[in-house]
């Protein structure tokens, strides 16, 4: 016969058994979802079609996002990188001021202050819109291209040759002005991070993304990562990022690509697949020595384009991203294991939005916590888009 004292032991500890392997499913199963604390337009240009920003928290608590402004339409010649600036975490904006304007289309703005204090912000331009137009002159108001042949004539080879590409401009007093242009080996939209170890890494399809060839990088295009030393005066291609050989050619369509460093020093990064139609999957890549060597992109399952990461207070990543099929929506999700699994059964959605003319959606975290997202979206059917930020909270 066993004793009280043993009856009692492996009771209790049958009993501390389940209960622990009852409560492993359910936290596992916990589903987060997003508070939404605040949404609205935060950039409005009427009759102008504006979007693909990036927005960063500085290091006096503001809140500051570039763009490609006073635009035509999606494409056309105009685009300007144009900066906005928020001083109450994202509930009053500024007027947009352009920091830059070349005689081509600048597109796709990205934003960073560096560790020193200096913010740099990265963009590419493109003569895709030529291209466009004298193929299909009609898919555009007559109105709105009126002048558009004017200033085509404008842009001979040397106009090109001189603007055409991927660039980055330096300001050391707080955006008040801005260096010259430095040209970049790589692009994408939301531009470098910094390191833990003070680098500055920026991710991205090593080409010019705005030439002839237009958006849909050829498969011999590579996606590349390069690194800063000297806090983003020169950049230097470290090592590329595999893709799988056994993809169809026309499947190779990586690019619009962005970076995060773990809590543990690996960089994760996630990638644009265009190459299958209507399979609009996040590809992902790690490094575990700085950026110089890095797996094969694998496919996520996180549905939506172009990614922008953070690595939250509490450890967790977000990838922010745009979802253009219905319903069409700004989206987050998380991974609580530095990248190792997406909780797509989890997927956040920001903001919901009328068509499929959205996304690019950047976010950072606020002293408090809470998140704020900026992104591009029509606010009201009908009228062209405009940027548009939410103050959310994940639950």
């Amino acid at each position: 016969m066993k004793s009280t004292q043993q009856i009692v032991f492996r009771y209790g500890w049958t009993m501390a058994f389940f209960v622990l392997l009852a409560a492993m499913p359910a936290a596992q199963a916990q589903k987060l979802s997003a508070e939404i604390l605040d949404t609205g337009v935060i950039c409005r240009q009427p009759g102008r079609y504006i979007g693909w920003p990036t927005v960063m928290r500085t290091q006096d608590d503001e809140l500051v996002a570039v763009f490609s402004g006073d635009r035509d339409a999606h494409v056309c010649p105009w685009g300007k990188t144009q900066l906005i600036r928020s001083k109450d975490n994202g509930k009053t904006w500024s007027v947009p001021i352009t920091i830059n304007n070349t005689p081509l289309d600048d597109r796709d703005a990205g934003i960073l202050q560096t560790a020193q204090g200096t913010w740099i912000v990265s963009w590419f331009t493109s003569v895709f819109f030529i291209y466009a137009y004298e193929n299909n002159p009609g898919s555009w108001p007559a109105e709105m291209t009126s002048c558009w042949p004017r200033h085509i004539e404008k842009l001979g080879p040397e106009v090109r040759e001189q603007w055409l590409g991927n660039w980055i401009t330096r300001s050391e007093d707080g955006g008040l002005t801005w260096g010259g242009f430095i040209p970049t080996p790589v692009n994408a939209p939301h531009g470098p991070i910094q390191l833990a170890d003070g680098r500055l890494l920026y991710v991205g399809i090593n080409k010019i993304v705005g030439d002839e060839k237009g958006y849909d990088p050829p498969d011999e295009a590579r996606i590349a990562a390069a690194e800063s030393r000297d806090d983003g005066k020169t950049w230097t291609i470290i090592g590329t990022i595999p893709v799988p050989e056994d993809l169809d050619p026309g499947a190779k369509g990586f690019h619009e690509a962005h970076a995060v460093e773990t809590s543990d020093n690996t960089l994760v990064v996630l990638l644009r697949h265009h190459g299958v139609p209507g399979q609009f999957f996040l590809w992902q890549s790690e490094s575990k020595d700085g950026g110089r060597s890095w797996s094969q992109a694998h496919q996520t399952p996180i549905w939506g384009l172009p990614p922008h990461l953070i690595r939250l207070q509490n450890d967790w990543l977000l990838v922010s991203y745009g979802h253009r099929q219905e319903p069409f929506s700004e989206r987050a999700c998380i991974s609580r294991d530095n990248g190792e699994s997406w909780e797509v059964d989890s997927i956040i959605t920001i903001a919901n939005a009328p068509n499929d003319d959205l996304g690019y959606p950047a976010t950072v975290q606020i002293e408090d916590g809470s998140l704020y997202t900026v992104y591009y979206q029509v606010d009201q059917p009908g009228e062209p888009t405009c940027l548009m930020g939410t103050h959310w909270r994940i639950e």
